[in-house]
């Protein structure tokens, strides 16, 4: 059992005064006020409109849970940031969180219920923002923390791009919380380190995510530095050094030699580098300095730890496997939601400054399968925990397969377990269209993550150049991709061709494609009306995972044993009391429901499979007419497969199936047909299974 009392260089700390002078990670060559510009920059918020299935997702999104927490969950409904009485931490972070979330999905819907929601929240947050500048309800030292700010700032910024009539008053606010949070981290890193009685951030988070103001304030910094270009400067220096201070800086971390292959007692750095969603969300500080710093170093160091958690802890289904904390590649421990949501996020950064295909690959990966795996089809429910090899989700007999997270993790509900899954994981899919289409270095857009969606914008140094583009898509469920650009002048247009797709890949049918180093088919675009169309071909492949086991994918899509399942929902429970929530903090409606799945007696779970023999059942590419919806269902999505398998005697471990490959195969009965179905459509599901021949 690892001990959960990490290293923590923090007690030194405590009452003793720090002088800051310029840190060691600063380029002294660099020019201080010029930021180093992505390969791929997204486009302002809300001209990216979502089509086809995706629509259909995000509206769904927008009429369930996250779409409706405004109105009785009590971390956002009665959150002490608009005047209520409730959080769930001394961190602060619930609505935050939300806000950050539901900013980008009103503004890409254009929902105007939505819109209203984070218009009320906007309102009543600067309009009470303290006479010192702090922006919150917190007024004592002990309780004023910065990180939950940065989640504020996150929201603030996608706000002000989507609407410039609250930019000013936005922008104004938050410099003035700048000016303030300067002066507080000046003084001994007040309000990002604990001194003394202090009750803001015990643990660490915030100390752990020191990198993330970085994104908003480098926006304010090119974007509306209002003379105040030193402060937002010294800012971000001061975040960073406050947690190199504290033994929070990840690039010590992100190395070969640091990085924890296998998690043991061996482990002496802090706790807050394999803690999952830190991990996640850490991935986003070596480029979050290189922006500021210039130095080259660090797009290594940013490469270095993806290779690493590639290799050791990333899920067939592309989270990262750790329950709270890393572990090894067992597909049963658990997953937490929070990461999937932070992994979109972070490859999607990571992409737009590197450029590997690999790494859209990643973010498409999580996108289509950790995440809605997690996720109920009807967007009312969701896990806190979600495992590889997942045959029931139920309430377990023992928590012991995971670490700090209870036995009702993976059941699907309000709040399975923390509450930061229920309010943070709204903005995966929100965030993941707003990044489907960028500009390109040399003048033109890209489509990048290939769901239907439009995209609006203007090119070139005037901006004269009106682009419209429409992607027609049943992707990933099917490989073509049909546009209809329109534009009034010439400008190039490229489409990301995953790694995945083979040399049969087309362009209208006929001509081969031929993507360039970075996996990118260029177009040339005349000015006024045109269309193309893009066929991907791909076939199954099979990926090897640890002890001669191995997963199966097709496209974008990973696959997995279907399991029919009963469902028995209850009454949604308290994360900590485990007891009955009262009715004003779950929807009157009774659309909130706790829900357990266990597989039907007909099912069988515990199977090895022949990957050798795998055929495709339904269309080989794009479905014709409208997917079903909501497609994320058993059963929903047209492609499955059917791959030779036998059942084995499989043990069971602390409620959960054991970890595949630690016990000998045992055949039972005769070889079958068995169905498998992407991933994400399947709430129970098996996915990393033993290889056999048959």
């Amino acid at each position: 059992m690892i001990s959960r009392n990490f290293n923590i260089a923090l007690a030194a700390l405590v009452g003793q005064q720090i002088v800051f002078s310029q840190p060691s990670y600063r380029n002294a060559n660099a020019n201080p006020s010029s930021l180093v510009q992505p390969l791929y920059t997204p486009l302002v918020l809300g001209s990216i409109k979502p089509l086809g299935w995706f629509n259909d997702q995000l509206q769904l999104e927008a009429d369930g849970l996250s779409g409706n927490m405004f109105d009785f969950y009590r971390f956002v409904n009665d959150s002490r940031w608009i005047g209520g009485h409730t959080e769930y931490s001394a961190l602060d972070e619930a609505s935050p969180y939300w806000f950050n979330a539901i900013v980008p999905l009103a503004f890409g819907l254009g929902d105007e219920r939505l819109i209203g929601q984070v218009r009320y929240y906007l309102d009543y947050v600067l309009d009470h923002q303290q006479e010192d500048g702090w922006l919150g309800f917190e007024k004592t030292r002990a309780t004023r923390g910065v990180w939950a700010r940065c989640l504020l700032f996150l929201g603030l910024m996608q706000y002000a791009d989507a609407d410039p009539t609250q930019t000013d008053r936005i922008v104004t606010a938050m410099h003035r919380y700048v000016n303030l949070a300067h002066s507080m981290l000046s003084n001994n890193y007040t309000g990002l380190l604990v001194h003394g009685n202090d009750t803001f951030d015990t643990a660490g988070f915030g100390v752990g995510r020191t990198h993330e103001y970085h994104i908003p304030l480098q926006w304010l910094l090119e974007n509306h530095p209002r003379n105040n270009s030193k402060t937002l400067l010294e800012m971000m220096d001061f975040m960073i050094d406050g947690g190199v201070q504290w033994g929070a800086d990840w690039r010590t971390f992100w190395t070969k030699e640091s990085y924890p292959k296998v998690l043991d007692d061996n482990y002496n750095m802090s706790w807050v580098f394999i803690h999952g969603v830190n991990m996640a969300q850490g991935l986003r500080y070596p480029l979050s300095l290189y922006r500021n710093t210039h130095d080259e170093a660090l797009k290594q160091t940013s490469r270095t730890a993806l290779d690493l958690l590639a290799k050791y802890h990333t899920s067939t289904a592309g989270s990262i496997i750790a329950d709270e904390y890393i572990s090894d590649l067992n597909p049963s421990r658990g997953s937490e939601l929070c990461i999937a949501a932070e992994i979109m996020f972070s490859t999607a950064y990571m992409y737009q400054f590197l450029g590997d295909n690999d790494i859209a690959d990643w973010t498409e990966q999580t996108a289509f399968n950790a995440f809605p795996a997690a996720v109920s089809a009807d967007w009312w429910s969701h896990q806190y925990v979600q495992q590889e090899n997942q045959p029931w989700s139920r309430n377990l007999s023992t928590a012991a397969a995971w670490y700090d997270v209870n036995s009702y993790a993976n059941v699907f509900g309000l709040e399975p377990n923390y509450p930061c899954c229920t309010v943070n994981h709204p903005q995966a899919y929100p965030k993941f269209l707003a990044n489907s289409f960028v500009k390109t270095a040399d003048g033109g857009v890209a489509h990048v993550f290939l769901v239907p969606g439009s995209a609006a914008t203007t090119l070139g140094e005037d901006n004269s150049n009106s682009v419209f583009i429409t992607a027609n898509t049943t992707y990933p469920f099917g490989n073509t991709i049909a546009y209809s650009i329109t534009a009034s002048s010439p400008f190039d247009f490229s489409v990301r061709i995953p790694n995945w797709a083979d040399a049969n890949s087309t362009i209208n049918s006929t001509t081969r494609i031929q993507p360039d180093s970075r996996g990118m088919h260029k177009f040339h675009i005349p000015a006024g009306k045109s269309s193309t169309s893009v066929q991907l071909s791909t076939s199954p492949r099979v990926v090897p995972r640890a002890n001669n086991t191995a997963a199966i994918y097709y496209g974008a899509l990973l696959y997995a044993l279907a399991i029919e399942h009963d469902s028995v929902s209850t009454p949604p429970i308290s994360y900590r009391s485990q007891e009955v929530l009262p009715s004003n903090t779950t929807d009157p409606l009774s659309r909130t429901r706790d829900y357990k799945l266990t597989p039907r007696s007909s099912s069988k779970w515990n199977i090895a499979i022949d990957a050798s023999q795998i055929s495709v059942v339904g269309p080989a590419h794009a479905s014709k007419g409208p997917l079903t919806s909501p497609i994320w269902d058993l059963g929903a999505p047209p492609v499955e497969l059917r791959v030779k398998a036998v059942e084995i005697e499989w043990p069971v471990e602390n409620d959960t199936p054991a970890n595949p490959g630690t016990f000998a195969v045992v055949k039972v009965g005769e070889p079958f047909e068995a169905r498998f179905v992407p991933y994400g459509s399947a709430k129970l599901h098996m996915a990393v299974l033993p290889v056999v021949e048959l």
